[in-house]
């Protein structure tokens, strides 16, 4: 009676790599996801406060106050329409030629868009490109 005895080869263990990827991608997607969406929940936007009382009386400046409705002034004088043109000659009357002048535009948060977009066009018309915003801190305002 003869017994095989064979020589068990041994096999170099293999580590399979295909699903350790699939793995990584998953939560590789999930971390890319996750950090988007992080972002845009941090983007916390505050609207400026306005106060037109606390105007400035400063020699090279020129205070446009915008009102909710869309009104606006001109170191405290009202501006008779709201058009681009109109807004344009009073600031150059009120510059009186100086393009040294600082456009201050103190907009109301509930103000349209169009409304500050439009006095940074009457700016640029009237060869005044210094330009910046009013904004005062919400007294009531939590969590900040």
């Amino acid at each position: 009676m003869a017994m095989n005895f064979r020589k068990q080869r041994l096999e170099d263990p293999e580590i399979n790599l295909i699903p350790f990827i699939d793995v990584l991608l998953v939560v590789l997607i999930f971390l890319m996801l996750s950090t988007t969406y992080s972002k845009f929940t941090e983007l916390q936007i505050t609207l400026p406060v306005a106060d037109a009382d606390k105007a400035r009386d400063r020699p090279h400046e020129i205070i446009v106050s915008v009102a909710a409705d869309g009104r606006y002034t001109v170191n405290r004088k009202p501006v008779d329409g709201r058009s681009v043109e109109l807004l344009a000659a009073e600031l150059a009357s009120a510059a009186g030629g100086s393009t040294e002048m600082i456009v201050i535009v103190s907009a109301d948060a509930t103000a349209a868009h169009q409304s500050v977009i439009n006095v940074m066009d009457a700016a640029r018309r009237a060869n005044l490109p210094r330009l910046t915003f009013a904004t005062q801190t919400s007294t009531g305002a939590e969590g900040h």
